[in-house]
C-alpha cells in the first residue's frame, strides 16, 4: 500500500480524500494556490506545496507543477479528485510515465470515453443502449416516415444546422412525421441555408440516472446501484439521491449490467460513472461515461457501506476488489443537497466573501438518526447526517473557483424518512456572511411533485421558470414563526427584568398581550395579536396563542444563539432566530423550513402607532448600474457620453469561473463610470451612472 499520496485538487473533495487516507494510515500532500493558502485542505494535510497564483490555469491546471510537487515530497500516488485535471488523458499518461500511480482509470480508458462519437461507437459494440437515430441526411418526407417507424414514435426531427429552437419538430405519428419533415426542412433552408435533416428517438419526460461502477486491474467490474440526478438547474445537479424513486429492479439490473459491459470494454480500473437518460416508460439510453469520482458519490457510499475513495486507492495499488456483485448491499435511502454560495433570490448570482458564521447541522437535529440500520461511510458522518466540506467559520469563499460550500447528505430508512431528515438538517445549517441556496433546497424538498417522485430533468425549469421568490416556499404553519418571534422577545424581557439595581417602579416589565408586526415589502405589514402564558425560566417553556392556536413552546437555547432548538406541542423543531439586520436593526428574523419572516414584537399601543408610520420607499436606483454580486470587473465596453440601447452590453463581471454580462434595461446615456476595470466589486457597488 502507498505510504504517501498527493491530492491534485482543492476544497471539499481534497478534504474528503484526506479523511480516507488518514483512516488508511497514508500520509497526504496538499497543493494550493495563493488564494487557498489558508484553506481547510491545506491545514488537514500532512504537507502542502504552493503551486502558484489564484487562477486555475496558473496553479491547479499546471501539470508540470503538480508532477514536481509529487517528486519533491516523495508522493508515490496522486488522486485527482474531480474537475481540474481529473479527466485529462495526457495528465494520466504523464503520471504513469513518471512512475506516479494515478488513482483513477488508465489514460486509454479516459481517452476512449472522452470522445463523444467514439464512446457511443464503443457503447454500441458493447451492446449498450444508445439513442436510436438516423444521422445521415434524409431526402424525402416518405423516407422520413419509414425511418420514424423503424425508430419508434415519438421521434425528434432536427435540422443538421439547427439552433435556437429553429428546425426542430417532435412527431408522435406518421402524419406528424411527414408534415414535420417538410416544415423542418423549409425552416432550416430559410434560417441556415442548409436543409439537411436527421431523426432520432425523442425521450419523453427524461430523467438523468447514472450507474456507479468500480473495476480493478484483474478484470473484475461491479456496479454499485444507481443515483437519481434529475433535479438540475441549467444542467447543473442540485439534489441527488440513491436509489432512484422511479426505476424498477429489472431496469436497475439491466442498466447496471450494461454499465459493467461498457467498463469492461474499455478495461476500466477505478471508480467511474455511466450516465443514462431514462424515458417515462423506463426505456434508457447511454449518454456518456465520467471517468472520475463524482461529486454525488456519498449517496452511493451511504446505501452500500463502501468507501469509494478507499476502493480507488486499493485498486490503484493493484489490489483485487474484495467483494462480488452479489455481496453489494442496498440499504436505506440517501439524499445529497449541494450547498452553494449563491443568492437564489437574485437569480442565483454568485456570493463570495467571508464566512462570518458557519455551523453545520448536528446529529441530534435529525430525529431517529441514531436508529439507522446498516453501514455507511463514517468519516464526517454523525447519525444520519454527513457534511463534506472544504470551508470553515471565518474562512473565505474566493471568486476564483466553483461555488460549492458543502455537500449535505442524509441517510434514512426510506425516502420519506430521508426527506424529513434533510429538511431538519437544512433548518440546522447556519451560514452567515454570504448567501446560500438553502432556501431553494428547502423549497424543492417541500414541493409535492418532488415528495411523490414525479419529476424529470425539466422540473426546475418548469416550476421556477420566472426565477425563485420568497413566496415560492409556502410554510405549512406560518403562525408558528410568529409564535417563535413572540417567545424569543418574551424570553429577552424576562432576562432583562431580572437584572439587579433597577429603580423601584421603573424596572423592566413584560406584558401578556403583544402584537407581532410581520414586516412585508412596500410597507404591506401583517399585525398578529398574541397572548402569552407564564414563562417557566427553569424549563424554558411558555404557551403562545396566536390566530386562535396555542403553541406550547419549549426551548433551552440561549439568547443570542442563531440556531434555536426545542419542541412545539410536543414535536421537535430547529429554526434560526436572530435579532436585527442591516435594513431592520430592531426586527427579529425567524427562518424555518425555507421560509423567513422579519417581525417587530410590540405592545398594543406601540403597534397602533406603528400603523400610522409613513412608509419610506427605498432610493431610486433606476439611473445606476449596480454590481449584483461580488466579483472582478473585467470589462466596461462603454464610455462617458455614449448613447446605449436596451439590451446592449454595459459590463462584464467574473466570479466563480463564470462571466456575468450586465446589459442595459432601457435606452440611456452614460453620465459617469464609477468603477475601473480590474477592480474587485462588492454587492450593489456603483459601476455606471446614467443621465
Amino acid at each position: 500500500m502507498f505510504k504517501k499520496i498527493l491530492i491534485a485538487n482543492r476544497g471539499e473533495i481534497a478534504c474528503r480524500v484526506i479523511a480516507t487516507a488518514r483512516k488508511m494510515g497514508i500520509k497526504t500532500v496538499a497543493v494550493y494556490s495563493e488564494a487557498d493558502k489558508d484553506a481547510r485542505h491545506v491545514e488537514l494535510a500532512d504537507e502542502a506545496v504552493l503551486l502558484g497564483p489564484a487562477p486555475s490555469r496558473e496553479s491547479y491546471l499546471v501539470a508540470d507543477k503538480i508532477i514536481a510537487a509529487c517528486k519533491a515530497t516523495g508522493a508515490e500516488a496522486l488522486h485527482p479528485g474531480y474537475g481540474f485535471l481529473s479527466e485529462n488523458e495526457d495528465f494520466a499518461r504523464r503520471c504513469e510515465e513518471e512512475g506516479i500511480a494515478f488513482i483513477g482509470p488508465k489514460h486509454y480508458s479516459i481517452a476512449a470515453m472522452g470522445d463523444k462519437i467514439a464512446s457511443k461507437k464503443l457503447a454500441n459494440e458493447a451492446k449498450v443502449s444508445t439513442i436510436p437515430g438516423w444521422n445521415d441526411a434524409i431526402e424525402s418526407p416518405e423516407r422520413a416516415v419509414e425511418i420514424a417507424r423503424d425508430i419508434g414514435y415519438p421521434v425528434m426531427i432536427k435540422a443538421s444546422a439547427g439552433g435556437g429552437g429553429k428546425g426542430l419538430r417532435v412527431a408522435f405519428n406518421d402524419k406528424e412525421a411527414f408534415d414535420g419533415f417538410a416544415s423542418c426542412r423549409n425552416e432550416a433552408r430559410n434560417s441556415f441555408g442548409d436543409d439537411r435533416v436527421f431523426i432520432e428517438k425523442f425521450v419523453e419526460q427524461p430523467r438523468h440516472i447514472e450507474i456507479q461502477v468500480l473495476g480493478d486491474s484483474h478484470g473484475n467490474v461491479v456496479y454499485l446501484h444507481e443515483r437519481e440526478c434529475s433535479i438540475q438547474r441549467r444542467h447543473q445537479k442540485v439534489i441527488e439521491e440513491a436509489p432512484s424513486p422511479f426505476i424498477s429492479d429489472a431496469t436497475r439490473k439491466a442498466m447496471g449490467e450494461q454499465a459493467v459491459a461498457l467498463a469492461k470494454a474499455v478495461k476500466y480500473q477505478s471508480a467511474g460513472t455511466v450516465e443514462f437518460v431514462v424515458g417515462k416508460n423506463q426505456d434508457f439510453y447511454f449518454l456518456e461515461m465520467n471517468t472520475r469520482l463524482q461529486v454525488e458519490h456519498p449517496v452511493t457510499e451511504c446505501i452500500t457501506g463502501l468507501d469509494l475513495v478507499e476502493q480507488m486507492i486499493r485498486v490503484a495499488a493493484g489490489e483485487k476488489l474484495g467483494f462480488t456483485q452479489d455481496q453489494i448491499p442496498r440499504q436505506g435511502w440517501a439524499i445529497e443537497c449541494r450547498i452553494n454560495a449563491e443568492d437564489p433570490f437574485r437569480n442565483f448570482l454568485p456570493s463570495t466573501g467571508r464566512l462570518v458564521k458557519y455551523q453545520p447541522p448536528a446529529a441530534d437535529l435529525v430525529q431517529g438518526s441514531e436508529t439507522l440500520q446498516g453501514a455507511a461511510y463514517e468519516a464526517g458522518r454523525f447519525g444520519g447526517v454527513r457534511v463534506d466540506t472544504g470551508v470553515y467559520e471565518g474562512g473565505e469563499i474566493p471568486m476564483f473557483y466553483d461555488s460549492m460550500i458543502a455537500k449535505l447528505i442524509v441517510h434514512g430508512r426510506d425516502r420519506d424518512d430521508a426527506i424529513a431528515k434533510m429538511r431538519a438538517a437544512l433548518n440546522g445549517f447556519v451560514i452567515r456572511g454570504i448567501s446560500s441556496n438553502i432556501p431553494f433546497q428547502a423549497a424543492l424538498l417541500a414541493h409535492p411533485k418532488f415528495v411523490t417522485g414525479d419529476f424529470n430533468t425539466g422540473f426546475i425549469a418548469e416550476h421556477y421558470a420566472q426565477g425563485f421568490k420568497a413566496e415560492d416556499v409556502p410554510h405549512d404553519d406560518p403562525l408558528f414563526l410568529v409564535a417563535l418571534a413572540a417567545f424569543v422577545r418574551r424570553k429577552a424581557r424576562e432576562r432583562a427584568a431580572g437584572i439587579s439595581g433597577q429603580l423601584p417602579g421603573h424596572g423592566v416589565a413584560h406584558a401578556d398581550t403583544l402584537v407581532v408586526v410581520q414586516l412585508g415589502a412596500d410597507g404591506q405589514n401583517l399585525y398578529h395579536d398574541v397572548q402569552l402564558g407564564d414563562f417557566d425560566a427553569a424549563h424554558g417553556t411558555m404557551n403562545v396563542t396566536v390566530g386562535g392556536r396555542v403553541y406550547a413552546i419549549r426551548s433551552a437555547t440561549k439568547l443570542g444563539e442563531i440556531l434555536m432548538t426545542g419542541s412545539v406541542n410536543g414535536q421537535p423543531f430547529s429554526a434560526q432566530v436572530e435579532r436585527g439586520s442591516a435594513k431592520r436593526p430592531l426586527a427579529i428574523r425567524v427562518a424555518h423550513n425555507g421560509t423567513a419572516i422579519e417581525a417587530l414584537v410590540l405592545q398594543p399601543r406601540a403597534a397602533d402607532l406603528h400603523k400610522l408610520m409613513p412608509y419610506k420607499a427605498p432610493p431610486d436606483t433606476s439611473k445606476m448600474l449596480l454590481s449584483p454580486m461580488p466579483g472582478l470587473l473585467v470589462q466596461v465596453p462603454v464610455a462617458v457620453g455614449q448613447k446605449v440601447q436596451a439590451g446592449e452590453r454595459l459590463a462584464v463581471i467574473e466570479a466563480m469561473k463564470m462571466e456575468n454580462i450586465l446589459v442595459a434595461a432601457q435606452d440611456c446615456v452614460v453620465k459617469e463610470i464609477k468603477a475601473a476595470v480590474g477592480e474587485s466589486l462588492s454587492v450593489d457597488q456603483q459601476i455606471i451612472i446614467f443621465e
